[in-house]
This record gives C-alpha cells, sequence and structure tokens, in this order.
C-alpha cells in the first residue's frame, strides 16, 4: 500500500489537480473537510453555544449538592465544582452558568493556553459586563492549577465589579492543592441518577420505556460503572436501534442490541490472538478491526502494508497453495455479508482488537502510525471509511497518551505533494484531538504555534483554517480567533483570503469576539508589528457596531489613525461605508467624530478624508435623482467639514 505515482480521481466534484506538485487548490476537498467537522458537530454536543446548550439543559439530570453549588455562585459570585472523573462536573458547571439571566453579556469559556499573553494565566480583559464564565480545570496540570489560584482572588475583584459570574470545574487528582482560602466556594456535587439520565435522555428522543424494562440486570451492571458520556452514548444507540429497525422489535430489542456493542471482549480477544501464532493472521485482525466494514480488498491492502511496516518476511509458499481471503476471514471470526463488506461475527469484536494491539503491544505504537499513514494514502477508500478509520486511530491514539501521532499525521497529509482528499483526514484527526478531555488543550497549543510559525505549509494552514472555523470555534471561539488572526496575518493568495474570511466571520458572529478582534487589531496596529492588521481592520469592522462603547470606539480610532495614513485608495471605499450609515442621525455624529479624531488633526489627512467624502457625494448625486437623499448626503460632508475646522482650531465666519 506505499503511494503510488499518477492519477486517481475518486468522488471528484470539481477540477482534479493530478501532478505531482501542490494539490491544495481543490476547493471540493476542502468543502468535504468543512462537511465532516459539521457533522461530527451535530453528533457532539459539548459547546457552550446557546443552541447546544439548551439541547444538554432538557437533557440534564441534577447531580447531589447542586442546590448548594447554585447558592454558592449566586451569594459570591464564583463556585468551584468538584467531583469524581465521570460525575458530570463540567455539565454541572455549565448549566449553573446557563440558568443565570441572559440579560446582558455572554456565557464563554475562559482561555486555558498561554496564546499571546505572558503574564497571568487569567486576564481581567476577557470579563465584560454581566458574562457568565466557566474555567475548566479538570485536566490541568500542577503547575497550572497553583498558578491560577495565585491570582483567581484578583481576578474575583474584577468580577464582581463587572456583574459577572464564574464556575470552576477543579482538577479532583490535585484536590491537596487546593488552598485553604478557596475551599468556601467549593462544592463537590455526586453522581445523578444513570437510570434517570438514560430515561431522560430516551424521553427527549420519544422513547419512553417502562420501569420493568429499565429493571434488568444487564443494563444494572452497566449503569453503575459507565461514565455519565457513556450513559448518553447508550441513548443515542437505542435510538438508531429504534430508526433502523423499523416495525420490528420494541426497547427490549433495542436495548439489548446496544449493550451487546459494550459487551466486554477483551478476555476472547486476549485469548484469540494468544493462540493464533502466525504473524499474517494478526495482521489481517488488526487490519479488520480498523477498517471494519469495508471491502476485502481494502482488507488485504491494508493487511500486507502491516506486514511491510513491521518487516514481516513474506511467506514463501505460492499463492495458488494459501488460503484465499474468504477461508482466512472465517478463521479469524470474520465474514463478508450482502453489501460486500468484511465484518467480525460478534458485536463489540473489532473494538476490543484494536484496544489489545494498542495496549499490549506498545513497543509498535510508532509503526502502527505509519502505517495508518499508508493506508489513508490510498485514495480508493470511500469517504465513510477514511472517516471511521481516523476516528478509529485517533480513539487509541488518545487514550494510550500518544497525541502526538495525530498532530504528526495531520503535517505529514498536508505537506507539499501529498494527495488532496487527505486534506479531510488531517481536518478530522486535528478536531479529534481538540475534542479529547485529556489532551485537547495541547492541540489548542499546538494549533497556536504552528499559526504563528512561517514554516507551517500551505496545506496545514488550509486545515487550520477548516478546523479553527468548524470546530475550535463552537467550543473555545476565543482561541479561535487568536489562531485565525495569526493565519491572516502571515498568509497569503487564495489560502489568505480564506484566512480573513474565515476571521471575519468569527469576529462578526459575537459582539464580545468583536470587541476582542478590535482590540487586537488596535494593539498590533500601536506597535507597528503586523501591516496586514489594517487590511484585516477595513475588512472585519462595521462603522455602528457597539459604538456606544468608549472601548470600542478608542480601537477604531487607533485604527483609523493607521488606515488614513496609506494610500487614498485603500481605504476609500471603506470610509464611503462609513459615510453610508451616517444617513442613521442617531449614528452620525459618533462615526463622523471618530474619523475625524484619526486625523489627528492633520490638515494633509483631513484633506483626504474630506475629499473623498465630496467624491461620495458628487457619485450619488450623478447615479440618483432622489432629491432628499442628496440632501442628507451634502448635510453629512457639510457636518464632516465643522468638525474637520474645529479639530483644527478653523473658527467659522459669523454671518450678519
Amino acid at each position: 500500500m506505499s503511494e503510488t505515482i499518477g492519477s486517481y480521481v475518486n468522488e471528484a466534484h470539481g477540477s482534479v489537480h493530478s501532478g505531482t506538485g501542490p494539490q491544495f487548490n481543490l476547493s471540493f476537498h476542502l468543502r468535504a473537510a468543512e462537511a465532516r467537522l459539521r457533522e461530527r458537530a451535530g453528533r457532539r454536543r459539548l459547546a457552550i453555544a446557546k443552541g447546544d446548550r439548551v439541547h444538554l439543559d432538557q437533557r440534564f439530570v441534577a447531580p447531589p449538592r447542586l442546590q448548594r453549588a447554585r447558592e454558592e455562585l449566586r451569594r459570591s459570585r464564583t463556585v468551584l465544582v468538584d467531583g469524581l472523573p465521570g460525575s458530570g462536573r463540567r455539565t454541572a458547571a455549565l448549566m449553573l452558568l446557563h440558568e443565570l439571566s441572559e440579560s446582558r453579556g455572554s456565557l464563554h469559556e475562559l482561555p486555558d493556553t498561554a496564546d499571546d499573553r505572558t503574564a497571568s494565566p487569567l486576564d481581567t480583559q476577557d470579563i465584560n459586563d454581566g458574562d457568565r464564565l466557566l474555567l475548566d480545570l479538570s485536566e490541568a496540570d500542577e503547575s497550572r492549577y497553583v498558578a491560577v489560584q495565585q491570582v483567581l482572588s484578583d481576578f474575583r475583584s474584577s468580577l464582581l465589579g463587572h456583574d459577572a459570574h464564574l464556575a470552576v470545574v477543579l482538577p479532583h487528582h490535585l484536590g491537596y492543592l487546593l488552598q485553604s482560602d478557596l475551599r468556601r466556594f467549593t462544592v463537590e456535587i455526586g453522581r445523578p441518577s444513570a437510570k434517570r439520565v438514560l430515561a431522560r435522555h430516551l424521553r427527549c428522543e420519544d422513547i419512553v420505556p417502562s420501569a420493568e424494562e429499565l429493571s434488568g440486570r444487564k443494563l444494572a451492571d452497566y449503569l453503575s460503572q459507565a461514565p455519565l458520556r457513556d450513559v448518553a452514548e447508550l441513548a443515542d444507540r437505542i435510538k438508531h436501534g429504534r430508526n433502523t429497525a423499523g416495525a420490528e422489535g420494541g426497547f427490549s430489542d433495542w436495548l439489548s442490541a446496544s449493550l451487546d456493542r459494550q459487551e466486554d471482549q477483551r478476555a476472547r480477544v486476549a485469548a484469540d490472538t494468544a493462540t493464533e501464532q502466525g504473524g499474517r493472521r494478526r495482521a489481517l485482525m488488526l487490519s479488520l478491526a480498523m477498517f471494519h466494514g469495508t471491502t476485502p480488498g481494502a482488507v488485504l491492502q491494508a493487511t500486507n502494508a502491516l506486514l511491510d511496516v513491521l518487516s514481516h518476511p513474506p511467506d514463501p509458499a505460492p499463492r495458488l497453495d494459501r488460503a484465499d481471503l474468504h477461508a482466512e476471514f472465517g478463521g479469524i471470526g470474520a465474514e463478508t455479508g450482502p453489501d460486500g463488506r468484511v465484518r467480525f461475527r460478534r458485536t463489540g469484536y473489532d473494538s476490543a482488537v484494536r484496544e489489545h494491539f494498542w495496549t499490549f503491544m506498545p513497543d509498535i505504537r510508532r509503526q502502527l502510525r505509519d502505517w495508518f499513514r499508508a493506508c489513508l494514502a490510498e485514495p480508493a477508500l470511500t469517504q465513510p471509511d477514511r472517516s471511521q478509520g481516523v476516528a478509529r486511530f485517533a480513539e487509541q491514539s488518545l487514550r494510550t497518551g500518544r497525541p502526538e501521532d495525530l498532530a504528526w499525521l495531520a503535517q505529514q497529509w498536508t505537506q507539499r505533494g501529498a494527495r488532496a482528499h487527505l486534506v479531510a483526514d488531517a481536518a478530522q484527526a486535528l478536531a479529534l484531538g481538540l475534542d479529547d478531555d485529556r489532551h485537547g488543550r495541547s492541540f489548542r497549543q499546538q494549533i497556536y504555534e504552528w499559526a504563528k510559525s512561517a514554516e507551517t505549509s500551505t496545506g496545514l494552514r488550509e486545515v487550520l483554517i477548516v478546523v479553527c472555523s468548524e470546530a475550535m470555534a463552537r467550543s473555545h471561539p476565543d482561541q479561535a480567533l487568536v489562531r485565525l488572526h495569526h493565519l491572516a496575518r502571515r498568509t497569503q493568495g487564495p489560502t489568505g483570503v480564506r484566512a480573513r474570511e474565515a476571521l471575519s466571520r468569527l469576529a462578526r458572529s459575537d459582539h464580545r469576539l468583536y470587541r476582542q478582534m478590535l482590540d487586537r487589531l488596535a494593539a498590533g496596529i500601536t506597535h507597528k508589528q503586523w501591516t496586514a492588521d489594517i487590511d484585516l481592520f477595513l475588512a472585519v469592522t462595521e462603522p455602528v457596531w457597539l459604538v456606544g462603547s468608549r472601548r470600542v470606539r478608542e480601537s477604531l480610532i487607533v485604527c483609523w489613525n493607521a488606515a488614513l495614513r496609506r494610500p487614498v485608495d485603500t481605504w476609500s471605499s471603506s470610509v464611503c461605508q462609513w459615510l453610508d450609515a451616517c444617513a442613521d442621525h442617531r449614528h452620525r455624529g459618533c462615526v463622523l467624530e471618530m474619523l475625524v479624531a484619526a486625523c489627528a488633526a492633520d490638515s494633509r489627512v483631513s484633506g483626504q478624508l474630506y475629499r473623498v467624502a465630496l467624491g461620495w457625494q458628487r457619485t450619488d448625486a450623478r447615479q440618483h435623482t432622489d432629491a432628499h437623499q442628496a440632501e442628507v448626503r451634502e448635510d453629512i460632508v457639510r457636518c464632516l467639514l465643522r468638525q474637520i475646522n474645529a479639530a483644527q482650531g478653523i473658527e467659522p465666519y459669523e454671518h450678519p
């Protein structure tokens, strides 16, 4: 399964580059990457966007002592939520904030990476009036946990001044490091009834089982030890069983089939691999487990690639003297279905095989990474097959503490000369890493480093734009904004255009993000680090958005001050848009004041601004016959001239 030279067209919906150079000019593959991440986001609702929170609230079962946490949050504006892993700490903290009034501010998660900040692990600039803030430290290391606690008191002071609320998810494994002065804000929640959680999820899907149907021993054993996220996934599998079974069967059948998928096959797999002495049979087992439900040819290619990566000696027997695939599949408990695809006969066996190899053969994990890279280089795999394969590999890499394997694959799949169909696979690999509870922070940090690096390939930049827009923006929009800003600053050509468009969409999606974007642009322009920030300012800003905020006006004036000192043709169209906004009397004075203040009493710049305004007025007079509109524009230009004169100390003549 080594990479081949030449062309292979599979599911092409647009122009196809079949040469050996960069192949990231295929918009179809970028759209496929976006679609794959959106499809994942629809199934995995862990973000704090309002729609996701409403969906979660409908299925939420209050854990023990949640009322105490609710009272503490309302009394002191801060609550530290502790609890055993799997008890739903993050969900409980999120729901506490969701219950609060939404009259002002927004609900957002505080950044968990340093990004462009070097001083404090918590930045008071992240607090706006009426905000509801979530800080998830559940997977923090010792140094970060201690550092956050050292500044939390000052952060809380700013919190109170803004009438904001903060819910912190504590790392239960670091309970011994909790400072004594913070214990009064801490509430340790219990684990809610898993049966009630399951019933609540099912009811939201219009599945209402009887008490007897939920009282079986097999279900009780499963619910007694499953994390709450697995209970929610069980409800999803039951729903899938209902939707696919049609009129056949009932709840007991759907439940039985769903639990069978969770049946522990580890012992059976361990026994089968112990008795199976042939390396080829083991390679066939793992290949089928990784590409479960694909065609016999795909499994055979993966098997041969695995044997090659592990330098396994070839079988010296002539091919016709060896068993065919039908017999080999039968020997490992698999069969080819009516659809022509191969599966293990036992439910859950494929998952157990993958887990067994990654757990008990740790010395070949790097080779397994190289093998998987070779497998996905084959364009014959369908998009669903590729997506499932990436998800299976990511599950094992993250479970065994090897997130770097996913990052490495994303780089390899997007380097110069890589096949374009790998774009969606690279995007999915990074999105899966971002979603992981343990390793999500390290992926956000890695993407930050890539976004800032001049060495990052064009292909990887394309993938980062998609991942930040479609995955990170759902759960950590602040950090997605920072990364897109760095990409937009550093990237030229069509990729740069896409980065700027993605940044503009994200910044305009939320008033808080818009303010943050203006702050970043003003800071960059003030320090004269990036001339691209002026172009970004002209592309992102809206004339009347939040102009009532002093902070916003100050940022706008700083940015316009730099923009107006560039050649006129770079900013004239933007000024015309701002003058258009002055047709609304409510904004006219404020908008014109900002433009004039940006001139800083510079007569040359003021004169250029006035000439552009006169051209705007004359163009409208030539194109339109509406007398009222012409009069409005004349009045706007007259007001602008008065303010320019006043800024330069020119007194108007007194008329008798």
